[in-house]
């Protein structure tokens, strides 16, 4: 089953009279959508009580939660110290996902720093062992972690790098962000053939059950020289991508993303439109 939801709570949902995320789940399955992400970027600070909440109201409404782990997690950093703060990052929020009902956490591997890039793939591909021993340890190996493609070029996280960590654990799959591939590489996004690229390399490498459960974020991202600079809405006609060509390919593939719109502001609408899209096919 293919799902579409927003990353947080849009523009329309507080211009809307709400305020709480305890709403979330009804004003989305009112319109339709069945997936909602919930970010712990700045920092995981929900109570236990209130994200449980949640996840009931999300169970009633056939909603499913995923949440996105603190952004400042960095499996390249020189420090064992700052590695194992990561590691705990990842816990807690898969701590927290399980609270919510959900059985996904997403995040950023890791970021280039002084090193070179090999010394940092390296180390992350180790770190990736380790936390994989974690999550075993822990009891957490009946939940998905989902390694990010990132969209900054000092960022670690292309397409082939995340594949590389996927293949260190089964309950390794990959969150695939179609605008953080299309911004690192300056709009290559463009036919069903440059999407149907990606997840040929995707079932190759890690075989079709995970492929096809990948997470997917998308928006349009605005791109310099250094890749990303900022998210936009699906009213930009400047930069892409586009979703139908993706749609396109999920559709010829059979595929089972979670699919999460991270629009600025328009997160819901823009879903909305990707769900639109995807039936109309």
């Amino acid at each position: 089953m293919i799902r579409f939801g927003p990353s947080g709570n849009s523009t329309r949902f507080y211009d809307e009279g709400h305020i709480a995320s305890t709403d979330a789940p009804k004003w989305l399955a009112d319109q339709g959508l069945t997936a909602y992400e919930y970010s712990f970027g700045r920092g995981i600070n929900i109570s236990r009580e209130k994200s449980a909440a949640i996840g009931e109201l999300g169970k009633v409404f056939d909603v499913e939660i995923s949440v996105h782990a603190p952004y400042y997690i960095n499996f390249a950093n020189p420090s064992d110290e700052m590695a194992a703060k990561s590691y705990g990052y990842v816990i807690r929020s898969c701590e927290r996902a399980r609270d919510f009902g959900g059985k996904r956490v997403i995040f950023h591997p890791a970021s280039v720093g002084k090193m070179s890039r090999k010394e940092a793939v390296e180390l992350t591909q180790k770190r990736m062992e380790i936390l994989a021993s974690i999550i075993k340890e822990n009891g957490m190996d009946d939940c998905i972690f989902c390694p990010e493609t990132m969209g900054k070029i000092n960022q670690i996280g292309d397409v082939e790098e995340v594949t590389e960590f996927c293949k260190v654990a089964d309950f390794f799959i990959p969150t695939i962000d179609f605008g953080h591939i299309n911004a690192r590489t300056y709009g290559s996004l463009k036919t069903e053939e440059d999407y149907e690229h990606i997840i040929e390399h995707l079932i190759n490498n890690l075989g079709f059950e995970r492929a096809s459960k990948m997470h997917v974020h998308f928006s349009k991202i605005e791109y310099s020289n250094g890749g990303e600079v900022r998210h936009l809405t699906f009213a930009d006609t400047v930069y892409g991508p586009e979703f139908t060509p993706l749609a396109r390919i999920i559709k010829k593939y059979n595929l089972s993303p979670v699919i999460i719109c991270e629009s600025d502001g328009t997160q819901a609408d823009d879903a909305l439109e990707m769900k639109r899209i995807y039936d109309s096919l």
